[in-house]
């Protein structure tokens, strides 16, 4: 295994640049761990001749990914374009068909398509890795398709996009609205220009649905990710949440119930003292329950230059000592659809804001409405009064069935004291 791994990187981004920088300053020490010589052999990018921080000396240029993808003196092709289809998805089959393996950082292209990536690397023998696809610079993916190989995973959740992160922690640190923060994330670089994939959840949809196949050995299925962002979350919750002794993380879910394998992303409410609720900032953390290891915690940078370039080079190292297997840890024929879990007949706990006219009688319609359907108010939080002003009330109700609820809720929202429809968060014990 003396003979150098050739590298062929699409995408010359601050991960694409990163990933050459750190494969040419830490050569010695790669090479040292490899036993072998890891080398970029070709590049492609949308514009030449920038200077990207790194020595171009010895490495072809292609302005065409696909063309290098088929084409180029290399072992491995690294795809850092991004986005789901297109030309991140044509340079990957391109790459796999003729027999090279792939790294990928591209979480939205493996909830999409990872499962007919897998079965192309299978048929042609190749490694489809994609430990920087989620959560950055934390070997998740390694831990669930390797450390905890021996383990049923029941549930896992996580924390798995920054941004929201950051500006959930910032609104409770602040107390400032929604809007200030995410114009202040943007400014700093946590935030995209377009934020929508962030705040809506769908970046922590795209990387539950890549973990939830790993950990159940199903297909990958975004579709049956049930997704809420967090543009409704308002200062007022998340004061609230903290009298409560709650704080507010944007999670991913994925469990195993009597319904089926249930996936969501939403906003939640977890106890102050839990693992999840100290993760903070521009940080990602996931937690596993495994049948035989019990509980295990993951926590670090979830983004950024460093931390993804870190998660791209260990899977060509990986790579370079031989070391790859199924991308879903089993075969893709072996790979089972499970029932989707049926949120409405889950059972949870949950906070509800209402914004009500401060008139007689409002309390007894509430509690009329939510007896009727069977839900069993915990208790209820009213700071003052203001006859006949709108007034936020806030009330957390015992498990129930999301349907159930919903029943409720549509009972409330239907009263003439109540101005805007019922915000809903739910209460996880984790």
């Amino acid at each position: 295994m003396s003979d150098s791994l050739k590298v062929a990187i699409a995408g010359l981004g601050t991960v694409g640049a990163g990933t050459v920088k750190l494969l040419q300053e830490q050569a010695e020490l790669i090479s040292m761990r490899c036993g072998r010589d890891v080398t970029v052999t070709a590049v492609s990018a949308r514009t030449a001749g920038r200077d990207r921080g790194f020595d171009m000396t010895g490495i072809a240029w292609f302005d065409d990914a696909v063309e290098m993808a088929e084409k180029a003196d290399a072992d491995v092709v690294v795809e850092l374009i991004g986005g789901s289809d297109g030309i991140a998805k044509r340079c990957t089959e391109a790459a796999l068909r003729a027999g090279r393996h792939v790294v990928t950082a591209n979480k939205a292209m493996l909830a999409h398509h990872g499962t007919e990536l897998a079965a192309l690397a299978e048929e042609n023998n190749a490694a489809l890795a994609y430990e920087a696809a989620v959560a950055g610079g934390i070997p998740v993916i390694k831990a669930l398709r390797d450390g905890l190989a021996g383990n049923r995973i029941s549930s896992l959740y996580g924390i798995l996009n920054g941004t929201g992160n950051y500006i959930l922690t910032t609104m409770r640190e602040t107390g400032r609205d929604f809007a200030d923060v995410l114009e202040e994330a943007q400014a700093l670089g946590y935030a995209e220009a377009d934020p929508s994939f962030d705040i809506d959840g769908v970046d922590a949809a795209h990387k539950l649905a890549i973990l939830t196949s790993l950990a159940f050995g199903s297909p990958v299925n975004f579709d049956a990710v049930t997704v809420q962002g967090i543009r409704n979350i308002t200062s007022v919750d998340i004061e609230y949440a903290e009298l409560l002794g709650y704080r507010i993380k944007l999670l991913g879910i994925a469990s195993e119930t009597e319904f089926g394998v249930e996936q969501r992303v939403h906003p939640t409410m977890v106890p102050i003292n839990s693992p999840i609720a100290s993760v903070e900032g521009v940080y990602n953390a996931i937690v596993t329950e495994g049948d035989w290891v019990g509980r295990t915690v993951l926590e670090g940078r979830g983004a950024g230059a460093g931390p993804t370039a870190s998660a791209v080079v260990a899977d060509i190292m990986d790579i370079a000592c031989g070391r790859h297997g199924y991308a879903f840890g089993v075969p893709v024929k072996a790979l089972r659809a499970h029932e989707v879990g049926n949120l409405d007949q889950l059972t949870g706990a949950y906070y509800i804001r209402l914004q009500v006219m401060d008139v007689p009688g409002v309390f007894a319609d509430i509690a009329t409405a939510l007896r009727d359907a069977e839900v069993s108010m915990e208790q209820i939080l009213q700071r003052g009064r203001a006859p006949g002003e709108i007034v936020p009330v806030v009330m957390t109700v015992y498990e129930v069935k999301g349907s159930q609820l919903r029943q409720a809720l549509d009972r409330i929202e239907a009263l003439d004291a109540v101005v805007e429809p019922p915000h809903v968060i739910r209460i996880e014990e984790l």
